[in-house]
């Protein structure tokens, strides 16, 4: 991941998106960037495991818990960005499932889709923070 000024720059996005919502967010904000990051660090550590060209299990137990996550979010959070969150994960848990399907598929193109959904993931909570703490400011609960 950290060997190409992509992988930084990504790496970055996510931290900064991460710290922003943990920072100015609300609890769902929080719940959310949490999981995630947490999600992120613990796929870099466990990716390697099946190789890069076949199914990587742990990647596809963490990808669906995440899932699982960002569903009760959907369900419980009075916020519209898991809605997109989770439809991204969704997305993302879908190619896992293309993959073991053995679809005639390059696996770039499952590395793209899981990339580009981890994009839009941290796009809709930070999209999400932005919004509830700027109601929080116009309430007057979030004083600065």
């Amino acid at each position: 991941m950290f060997e190409t000024i992509a992988g930084y720059v990504g790496a970055a996005f996510m931290v900064l998106v991460g710290m922003f919502a943990l920072l100015k967010g609300g609890p769902p904000e929080r719940i959310g960037a949490g999981a995630y990051l947490f999600a992120w660090f613990a796929s870099v550590m466990v990716q390697t495991s099946g190789g890069y060209f076949g199914v990587q299990w742990g990647v596809f137990a963490i990808d669906v818990v995440l899932l699982v996550i960002f569903g009760a979010m959907v369900w419980k959070a009075p916020r519209s960005w898991p809605v997109w969150a989770c439809a991204m994960q969704l997305l993302a848990v879908t190619s896992h499932v293309m993959l073991m399907m053995k679809l005639p598929t390059p696996i770039s193109a499952f590395y793209t889709v899981v990339n580009m959904t981890g994009y839009g993931i941290m796009l809709s909570i930070a999209i999400g923070t932005f919004w509830a703490w700027q109601e929080r400011r116009a309430i007057g609960q979030d004083a600065e």
